[in-house]
């Protein structure tokens, strides 16, 4: 709204009978009490007289004011006549918003000759980082320079080779060899809700949703920014350095995202974050150029179960609010056409409206849309809205059916929108279930900008650049994989002119890898965010020569095209060999368990150096041997053999995974495809009709087989699964352990063994409180118990059985393991516990062991997400050691597991994490016990070294960037192969 208009423009501005207010002030005048008879002589002659005064004296002033504006001018030379008489005040804001409509958003016109960043932060040393191999985002992503790189003024000064004489004005400068490691623009991290939703999370900064209504694009994620975040440093910490701040998604349209940098602001604000504010007019000049906004939409089941709505509803939702705002734009558009020709009358005040504006503005191209949009309806109800009311879509986020309908995006209003995807992250809920690890390079290969993006704390951004190395792993072109972290989000953000690449004048914002940023495990030996370093003394560890290479990958060809031929759900059960005899030839390693669950290397110990055969019978290994060995040929003599070459691959032992519902469900979000939660004893009654106080839940009741998360697992070399009951309370039941490869519980080797341990969690939840959560835990160890429950437990208190429990907080823990010593005492018994979860666990290994508690750390790398965790040990490149390798250095039997079961996909990557990042001093044969051997032992899972199944690579070992083309089944009795 345009501001109080003066007391000139209020005196001759219209009333509501059609009357001046100059006009009405003289009826007034001649109206009061005490005024002559108008009927004498005198009155008529005298008021004839005024009347010719005051019309002498109006007109007199209006020509003033007439040769004042044609001396003084005005806004483009223009008149400004306003309902018959002049507005000066008025015109002159309403033309000046009537300009502004034509303003479009780009750079300043002299924004890439600037010498110093808008962000520099006064006495910031000048940075001087040398022998580097730089990939500069250009060309496509494809090029790459070997030399220097000079930070100055918050801007990156020179590129290539800096001239020495150059040097010379810096009295101050300080100098990082790079040792010929690489250099990359700093992350863009195009989706996040870092500062709205809160890292540790908090009922008091909840600030992502409003829950007022579908539409509300006047609400900015700016008002809700928490500076406080313990996330941003451990952000940072894994180089991103921009991200796009945006509302939740509850909302058809949730209100404008804010783009911030990571670095932490120097007047501690949240203002102070921005990058290129758009809020802030003093700091631009926004009749030269208007900086671009960010918007967030959703469709889909987000928005319709938050107001109980369907598709058709949230559908109207935004055609609604966008016929609101094009009424309004339009309304702008014909009134600026007649305030600029002069066509002042009747025109009344500009049309606008503080609710509405950022959406006329969208409609003006000033503001990016991106929108979090999963399956075909949605995409395609949002490209024809696009088209209905003509705005562009920057992108849609999440996106998991855009690679089955690419040509819709292409049909949307304006350019293509991008795709910003999770690489893995999937089928969690319906609309994601046709989710493909395959959807980027099958997007890049259609023609639509890829992004990869963490939808922070979805995914914890500090891993971002994690989804890109999967994405490449996966088949997304390396040059692509790299710039969809980088180059394709700060173009598709509008902000290319300054972030996302490395050239002379953009903002200082790199990183310094300690290996190949796309090698699994890349971690940043330094962050510079406007130059400044963000890493106060860093810990990364070295990497082996071949990391600082680009990794070679497999090729998913095949399982591209079936994944579109099938449309997005194609087959993946398992596919036994046609013969009965297998052999793997030229493997280079093969991996075997031993019966104390020690991995130990079976090549190493052979007489004869390189690759090796294996023959394998019905599930069962014959033996290891030369390629033209007497074992090899006598076991193919006369019989007939499928040969798989592993091309220098190798075997070992198949992974455990635990820690999700894996197994209990197909859909996460869907009730009806999930086994469901138990009741929590100490919330309800149990009905004795479900055991009463005895009452034991065994997960083995509810399994269920053949679940594509399974099935994907399987693929990737995860060969079997542990899973206790769904509990949101303190006891579970008993888990059970499956092969994730059978179709049904019936199925010989379906079910590895019914029960393996007894869990319970002990959780600050308000009621019941973590003392209650302890008496009752203690009372069950020391007291009888009837029923099912008292069966298992009194194998639990004999240490035939372990007990499992899932905990965070190092507080607990303590209370734990004085407990664990209590009722040893009391009951002369030795326990079998293990903890679950544990993101405190470091803080008390020594303890730990002492107490011979083992320790299953579910995820793999910390995060804050809540307050219990929020002590966590972040690892390199922030502390010098992992929670991992803490732990194992004290003696803690140590296994790695997931919270999430599409994450079960990547457990043998989790493995190879924890190896790298500890350097030396966990081995292969320990990084494969991780997530298999420790956390069958720690589960009670008891299997004999010949029962396991082992899992067959391609061009690599299982932790590498290899391939699993097969299984070997000794439960089942055959070997898949792919």
């Amino acid at each position: 709204m345009y501001p109080n208009p003066s007391p000139v423009s209020r005196r001759t501005s219209k009333a509501d009978d059609g009357l001046t207010n100059i006009q009405l002030d003289h009826a007034r005048l001649h109206s009061v009490a005490g005024t002559p008879d108008s009927r004498s002589p005198r009155y008529l002659k005298s008021r004839t007289s005024r009347i010719l005064l005051s019309a002498a004296t109006i007109l007199l002033a209006l020509q003033f004011v007439r040769v004042l504006f044609v001396f003084t001018g005005t806004l483009g030379h223009r008149r400004t006549v306003y309902g018959g008489a002049i507005n000066p005040a008025h015109a002159a804001y309403a033309l000046e918003k009537c300009r502004s409509l034509e303003t479009q958003s780009s750079r300043a016109p002299d924004f890439a000759r600037r010498s110093r960043s808008d962000r520099f932060v006064p006495g910031t040393n000048a940075t001087l980082i040398t022998n580097a191999a730089i990939w500069t985002g250009g060309g496509g992503g494809h090029e790459v320079l070997k030399g220097d790189v000079l930070l100055d003024q918050g801007l990156i000064r020179r590129i290539g080779h800096v001239d020495p004489g150059l040097l010379a004005v810096y009295e101050h400068l300080n100098r990082v060899d790079a040792q010929g490691r690489w250099v990359t623009p700093g992350i863009v991290d195009m989706h996040s809700h870092l500062g709205v939703d809160a890292s540790p999370a908090l009922s008091g900064a909840n600030d992502g949703n409003s829950r007022k209504g579908p539409i509300l694009p006047w609400l900015r994620a700016l008002d809700g920014l928490n500076t406080h975040d313990d996330a941003y440093r451990l952000s940072a910490s894994g180089g991103v350095t921009t991200s796009l701040v945006l509302p939740g998604s509850a909302n058809a349209i949730g209100g404008q995202g804010v783009v911030i940098k990571l670095r932490p602001p120097t007047d501690h604000s949240p203002t102070g974050m921005l990058l290129e504010n758009p809020y802030n007019s003093s700091e631009y000049d926004s009749g030269k150029q208007f900086r671009f906004r960010q918007m967030k939409h959703a469709c889909g089941e987000n928005p319709d179960r938050v107001y109980s709505n369907t598709r058709m509803d949230t559908a109207w939702a935004f055609r609604e609010g966008y016929e609101k705002a094009r009424q309004i734009k339009e309304a702008q558009d014909g009134y600026c056409a007649k305030a600029t020709s002069g066509q002042w009358s009747g025109l009344g005040e500009f049309p606008e409206d503080l609710q509405w504006e950022a959406l006329v503005d969208v409609l003006r191209g000033r503001v990016k849309v991106h929108t979090h949009c999963y399956e075909t309806v949605d995409l395609d109800d949002l490209v024809r809205i696009s088209n209905e009311f003509q705005f562009q879509i920057a992108a849609f986020h999440h996106a998991h059916e855009t690679y089955l309908v690419p040509d819709t995006l292409k049909s949307a209003y304006g350019t293509p929108p991008a795709a910003a995807l999770f690489a893995t992250h999937m089928r969690y809920k319906r609309e994601s279930y046709r989710g493909s690890e395959f959807a980027p390079r099958i997007l890049a290969e259609a023609g639509i900008k890829v992004v990869m993006k963490s939808d922070h704390p979805v995914l914890d951004s500090r891993f971002l650049l994690y989804e890109a190395q999967q994405a490449y792993y996966y088949g997304l072109p390396h040059n692509l994989a790299l710039s969809a972290v980088t180059a394709t989000p700060a173009t598709v953000l509008g902000l290319d002119h300054r972030i996302g690449f490395l050239k002379e004048g953009y903002d200082a914002d790199i990183v310094l890898w300690d290996s190949h940023p796309l090698a699994l495990g890349a971690t940043p030996q330094q962050v510079w965010i406007d130059g400044i370093a963000q890493i106060s003394h860093s810990y990364a560890t070295p990497k082996p020569a071949p990391f600082q290479r680009l990794p070679r990958t497999p090729n998913f060809d095949a399982e591209a095209r079936a994944a579109l031929e099938h449309d997005g759900l194609p087959p993946l059960g398992p596919k036994a060999s046609l013969a009965r005899t297998v052999v793997f030839t030229n493997a280079s390693s093969v991996y075997l368990p031993s019966p104390d669950g020690a991995i130990t290397e079976h090549v190493a110990a052979m007489r004869a150096p390189g690759p090796v055969s294996v023959v394998v019978r019905d599930g069962m290994i014959l033996c290891i041997d030369a390629p033209a060995g007497a074992c090899v040929r006598a076991a193919t003599l006369g019989a007939p053999a499928e040969y798989v070459d592993l091309a220098g691959g190798s075997l070992a032992p198949g992974l455990t995974t635990f820690g999700s519902a894996l197994g209990l469900e197909e859909i996460q979000g869907e009730v009806s495809t999930k086994d469901g939660y138990v009741l929590d004893a100490l919330r309800v009654r149990v009905p004795k009709l479900a055991g009463g106080k005895g009452a034991l839940i065994h997960a083995v009741d509810g399994l269920q087989f053949g679940t594509r998360h399974a099935l994907v697992a399987y693929r990737a070399g995860v060969t079997t699964g542990v899973v206790a009951p769904l509990s949101g309370g303190f006891l579970a039941g008993t888990s059970t352990a499956l092969s994730l490869a059978a179709q049904h519980k019936l199925e010989p080797g379906a079910v590895v063994q019914a029960v393996g341990a007894v869990h319970v969690a002990i959780h600050p939840s308000g009621v019941p409180s973590v003392s209650t959560q302890i008496g009752a835990l203690r009372r069950l160890l020391l007291h009888p118990q009837e029923g099912e429950l008292g069966v298992w437990l009194d194998k639990v208190k004999n240490g035939e059985t372990p007990l499992v429990v899932d905990v965070e907080s190092a507080d607990i823990i303590a209370t734990l393991i004085a407990l664990k010593a209590e009722v040893e005492h009391e009951l002369g018994t030795h326990l079998k516990l293990t903890l679950s979860g544990a993101h405190e666990a470091h803080l008390l290994a020594a303890e730990l062991r002492a107490a011979d508690i083992g320790v299953i750390l579910a995820p793999a790398r910390p995060f804050p997400k809540s307050w219990e965790t929020r002590r966590i040990l972040p690892g390199p490149p922030l502390t010098e050691k992992s929670a991992v390798r803490v732990l194992l250095e004290q003696g803690v039997t140590v296994g790695l597991g997931v919270r999430d079961a599409d994450k079960a996909l990547n457990t043998r990557f989790d493995a190879a994490w924890a190896a790298l990042e500890a350097g030396s001093t966990i081995s292969k044969e320990e990084a494969i016990a991780l997530v298999s051997t420790n956390v069958q032992k720690l589960l009670g899972i008891e299997r004999s070294p010949d029962e396991g199944e082992m899992v067959a690579t391609l061009g690599g070992d299982l932790l590498e960037y290899s391939k699993v083309v097969g299984v070997i089944s000794p439960g089942r009795g055959v070997v898949d192969l792919w």
